[in-house]
């Protein structure tokens, strides 16, 4: 045995002495042979990255620029008007160009405009989340696949369309529960009436921006919960969690910004709606909270195509100052979003760590 031992030894150590010269010349092979290819691989990654970083960068200034651009085109149409004007354009209700001297403001216009947004946001949000919920979480894949390419085409229908339909169909059809709410629910300041008719009312024109609404929010909001990782769900089932408390542990919480960003966009679209409101609503500029009074209301963008064709200069130039209010608005509502998903993003990170 002894004698065997160190032979045995002495017949492995020659192949053990040969595994690294082999190993190692190939390894020295691609040291030497290897060093520049990489070095060149790296600089044009380099130069491709630069380039790529300089179109993107360029294009980030160009939306910036554009940006700025309107808003000096607004600001620099609507001036002369604004000089002109003799009351004071954020508190005067009336929208009186044609007068001499001219009486115009935006207090009617922004109220009407906020009051019908945040209305259909009332109405348009839990409907939306409900549908992408549903689509998501709990219909049969041949149930969900062509529910969400028919909430994809609602989104898509022209607010032509919506406005028609609003004010051939809907208006017939909501008078009597438009009555039932101002005999029943009078009490409730938004539903008492003054005018004691109902008809083309506030409450009507904001069921029309939340039909048109919902399709988008529903969408955006569809695509973020398909996001959510399984292993969130799976995690929560794994701790005996019920449908219904996984989705609110696991999936909303992941969702929350993209959720936010989907009820912005959709704000977006119900603040700049222009055709729908100027076919449903009735015209008028009065502050009111009574959502079902006949005499409607007016918001920014309705009253801007309904009378810059007939407009004289300085009813033109009134007009782009409302315009530049939405403007205002628009941005002042995207960038309180943003600083709501910020904030959220910078909580859960602290509460992760």
């Amino acid at each position: 045995m002894s004698e065997n031992s160190p032979a045995g030894a002495t017949r492995l150590a020659p192949a053990r002495a040969e595994e690294p010269g082999t190993d190692a010349e190939p390894q020295g092979q691609a040291a030497s042979g290897g060093e520049e290819p990489p070095k060149r691989s790296r600089g044009k990654a380099r130069l491709g990255d630069r380039i790529f970083s300089g179109l993107t960068g360029g294009a980030s200034l160009l939306v910036f620029a554009v940006i700025i651009l309107i808003a000096v085109f607004l600001i620099s149409k609507a001036l002369p008007s604004l000089h002109k004007d003799s009351s004071n354009f954020l508190t005067e209700r009336q929208f009186l160009t044609d007068q001499s001297p001219p009486v115009f403001g935006i207090a009617a216009l922004v109220f009407g405009t906020v009051l019908t947004s945040f209305l259909a946001l009332v109405m348009a949000v839990p409907v939306a989340l409900g549908v992408s919920l549903y689509v998501t979480e709990y219909a049969p894949p041949r149930v969900a696949r062509p529910l969400g390419y028919l909430v994809d085409l609602l989104a898509a229908v022209p607010s032509v369309i919506y406005g028609l339909w609003g004010i051939d169909f809907l208006l017939g059809h909501s008078l009597g529960f438009q009555t039932f709410l101002q005999k029943h629910l009078s009490w409730i300041p938004i539903f008492s009436n003054d005018v004691g008719a109902v008809g083309r009312s506030i409450l009507l024109a904001s069921v029309v921006l939340a039909v048109m609404i919902t399709p988008i929010i529903a969408a955006i909001s569809r695509e973020v919960f398909t996001q959510v990782p399984q292993a969130n769900r799976e995690a929560a089932y794994a701790l005996g969690a019920t449908k219904l408390e996984m989705i609110r542990t696991a999936v909303l919480p992941y969702s929350r910004a993209g959720v936010i960003s989907a009820i912005m966009l959709g704000l977006g679209r119900a603040l700049g709606e222009t055709i729908a409101i100027a076919i449903v609503l009735s015209a008028s500029f009065d502050i009111s909270f009574q959502i079902l009074r006949a005499t409607g209301g007016n918001t920014i963008a309705a009253n801007i195509a309904t009378k810059f064709g007939e407009a004289d200069p300085i009813g033109r130039g009134a007009l782009i100052a409302t315009g530049l209010v939405l403007f205002a608005i628009t941005l002042a509502v995207n960038m309180g979003a943003r600083a709501v998903i910020y904030r959220s993003n910078r909580l859960e990170t602290r509460g992760a760590a």
